[in-house]
């Protein structure tokens, strides 16, 4: 679990990220899913966005996500979500 300082730092650096994802009205499956961990492998912060043709929950995709890639949810701001794992080969992010 991050703390509140933590995801505040967090939230700064991903403040300039472009959403590198897209989940669609297919909504999440086991390969966007394997995509995400991938990227936040090689990342550790990622940004993903909710296409407005998804009628599903916003809070219930970023929660799947999360769980389904091992990763921290970060923020949820309306359809955009910000991922967080520490990476094991590419380290770049030292959490205060």
């Amino acid at each position: 679990m991050l703390s509140g300082k933590q995801k505040r730092y967090l939230r700064s650096l991903a403040h300039h990220l472009q959403p590198i994802f897209q989940v669609g009205k297919g909504g999440t499956n086991d390969q966007i899913i394997r995509h995400i961990s991938e990227a936040l492998e090689r990342r550790e912060l990622i940004k993903v966005s909710i296409l407005n043709n998804n009628l599903d929950d916003p809070k219930e995709i970023a929660e799947e996500l999360a769980e389904g890639a091992g990763a921290e949810l970060v923020q949820l701001i309306g359809r955009t979500i910000v991922l967080y794992k520490e990476s094991q080969e590419y380290k770049q992010i030292e959490l205060p």
